[in-house]
């Protein structure tokens, strides 16, 4: 369990820094003529840096087999959903006004996110949640 939880987690932290730098890069936080965003960098940022450091953390957990860090890295991937869930209403909302027509006065970065990365990042990191609790829990081989 422990080892799936760490897979599935390192392929969510790949798939958002894909996303990340994609928003960054698109104006998010680098200042593009005609470009803008609707997601708080602070927001952004503070669910980058929980979910690195929750990795983080989760890989001592793995070699101290401290169960006390397990459940600090459940309670941080609450968070991380917290924050990561906030970021996707923003996202699905000014994707169907885009949709619908409704005209921008900016070209939105988040919007450059496409689709299957956010599902991807979404599959993993819900796999994840559920994993790190089974381990935590202590559940099943490995955990």
């Amino acid at each position: 369990m422990s080892i799936a939880a760490l897979i599935t987690w390192i392929l969510a932290a790949g798939v958002g820094l894909f996303m990340l730098i994609r928003w960054a890069t698109r104006g998010g936080v680098r200042k593009v003529e005609g470009a803008g965003t609707h997601f708080l960098p602070a927001r952004v940022f503070t669910h980058f840096g929980l979910a690195a450091a929750g990795l983080i953390l989760w890989i001592v957990y793995l070699v101290t087999d401290n169960h006390l860090l397990a459940w600090i890295a459940f309670v941080d991937l609450l968070l991380i959903a917290l924050l990561g869930s906030l970021l996707v209403r923003i996202w699905t909302k000014d994707g169907r006004a885009a949709m619908a027509g409704t005209k921008a006065e900016v070209d939105l970065a988040e919007q450059h996110i496409p689709r299957p990365p956010v599902v991807l990042h979404g599959v993993f990191a819900i796999s994840t949640i559920v994993l790190v609790f089974f381990a935590a829990l202590g559940v099943g081989p490995g955990a």
